[in-house]
């Protein structure tokens, strides 16, 4: 019996039993199309997470102030000290000093209600200065940016997000008009471009939902402290990706001597980057990625049981074909590779089916929960090799009974 005679006889026989074989095909379809979504899950959100971080802006480092300790001995999280000033953020602007830095931009930031009309948004203020734009890598939608003009002149003007100004302002123009941000009227001069929410943002939880204002305006109208050249962070953008280390020695450096430290174990500020938040991110993400598949390939290795068990009793009903195969002269090569190909139909089916199925729902269910589902074909294919790979494995054993069936015993059996 040639090859292409044991592939139509095979697939006859899987034919013949076809709710068996229907429902075997079922549980390799279930497991393949639930891999190929686990890792479409986690790889999209991978890169959901990398092109949200990037968004934050490019090369970016933040610099975070230390904790306080209050008088009656409360210790406050990271952050919570004033040991970071505009000198600060002066001193790392200088070439001399810091020659891999790009742009700096102080800042500091609160929670403030702001109010239009008859609608009020609470959302996070930002006072910045001109360069935020640039260390951000934002753009405006529409108007402009703060000047130096407005930082000398303590000008009570802000620039929203795109979220802020839809939640003020609805469809009309939001330039020119009047907002109240912590009960200070100040007039809006532009709305930043639109680059989505971010869950791993140093800054906000959503950087289309922010107001930026004059980092002179808020400490002397919005925020107060006791201190107002005080600022709760320092953003710095590098030269480029190549001398992002550099600027973070750089700039670290500098405020130790800055702050009088001479031990960087003693540091009262924290620098931390993006590409420090991406890589941990991306590492929760790839376990969770592993951990799903490995539910998803639980399911697998059911689909595998039910092959090895339909093609164990396709064995036991088939003794006597078995028997006069052999009895008419079919070596044990010819029977067991019979029964392989059996199970690798089985197995391709499902395979194939699950492919489709896990291609169409990646498809389909980014828009019920929100979240990018990446499929390569590389993974596709990879799939219906591992489901084909299954068949073979789970149904050699099976195979290898029927090959080892003594002809007379076959013959003999009712």
């Amino acid at each position: 019996m040639n090859l292409l005679e044991t592939f139509r006889t095979g697939l006859e026989a899987v034919a013949s039993h076809r709710l068996r074989s229907a429902l075997t095909v079922l549980g390799i379809m279930i497991g393949i199309t639930a891999v190929i979504l686990t890792v479409g899950l986690g790889e999209g959100a991978q890169q959901q997470v990398g092109s949200e971080i990037t968004a934050l802006g490019s090369n970016l480092l933040t610099v975070t102030p230390g904790s306080s300790t209050s008088s009656t001995g409360v210790r406050g999280g990271f952050g919570s000290a004033s040991t970071l000033t505009v000198g600060d953020a002066a001193a790392l602007d200088s070439k001399v000093v810091a020659p891999d830095i790009g742009a700096v931009a102080p800042a500091t930031s609160a929670s403030e209600s702001l109010v239009a009309g008859t609608t009020n948004w609470t959302t996070t203020v930002v006072g910045s200065d001109p360069s935020w734009l640039t260390v951000r890598g934002r753009t405006m939608t529409e108007g402009r940016f703060i000047d130096q003009r407005d930082l000398a002149t303590r000008a009570e003007v802000t620039v929203l997000g795109a979220t802020t100004a839809e939640e003020l302002f609805g469809f009309r123009d939001p330039v020119g008009q009047t907002v109240d941000v912590a009960g200070q009227p100040m007039t809006v001069i532009g709305v930043l471009n639109s680059v989505g929410s971010s869950s791993s943002s140093s800054t906000v939880a959503d950087p289309d939902d922010q107001a930026v204002v004059p980092l002179t305006t808020a400490s002397a109208l919005l925020f107060g402290a006791s201190s107002r050249n005080s600022v709760s962070q320092i953003l710095i953008q590098a030269t480029s990706a190549g001398t992002l280390s550099a600027a973070y020695q750089e700039a670290d450096a500098e405020l130790l001597s800055l702050h009088g430290i001479t031990t960087a174990t003693a540091a009262d500020f924290t620098i931390t980057s993006e590409q420090q938040v991406l890589s941990t991110a991306t590492s929760v993400d790839r376990t969770l990625t592993v951990l799903l598949g490995g539910i998803a390939g639980i399911s697998l290795l059911v689909g595998g049981i039910g092959v090895m068990n339909i093609m164990l009793v396709s064995v036991t009903e088939r003794i006597r074909e078995i028997g006069l195969r052999k009895a008419l002269g079919a070596t044990p090569r010819v029977i067991r590779r019979q029964f392989l190909v059996e199970a690798s139909v089985l197995g391709s089916v499902g395979g194939i089916l699950g492919a489709v199925l896990g291609v169409v729902g990646a498809l389909v269910l980014p828009h019920l929960i929100s979240n990018p589902i990446t499929v390569s074909p590389a993974a596709a294919v990879g799939a219906i090799a591992i489901a084909i790979a299954i068949g073979i494995v789970f149904g050699v054993y099976p195979a290898g009974r029927a090959a080892k069936l003594p002809p007379i015993d076959a013959l003999r059996s009712e």
